[in-house]
């Protein structure tokens, strides 16, 4: 876990979050996020409606991979031609 420091931005503090932090959690410049204090950790969150809609996408990306699954292109599997393609 990467340790950041606190530092002071205007009569605020700031965090800044590594890009690999950030990459994980799909958090892009300017995006809003939402910040809170439980029990005396500091807790950031995506914004309530774009973690709804992110979550929304990879189920429906789970169920197109599902439905995927046994689908034919002239006897072949998409498996059989992705391992065709990497030759």
């Amino acid at each position: 876990m990467p340790q950041v420091i606190v530092g002071k931005w205007g009569k605020s503090l700031a965090v800044r979050v590594p890009v690999d932090v950030a990459a994980a959690a799909g958090l892009v410049d300017g995006e809003a996020v939402e910040i809170e204090a439980v029990d005396g950790a500091v807790v950031i969150r995506r914004d309530a409606a774009k973690a709804a809609a992110r979550e929304k996408a990879e189920a429906a990306m789970a169920e197109i991979i599902e439905l995927s699954k046994g689908v034919t292109l002239g006897g072949l599997s998409i498996r059989d031609m992705i391992n065709e393609g990497r030759r």
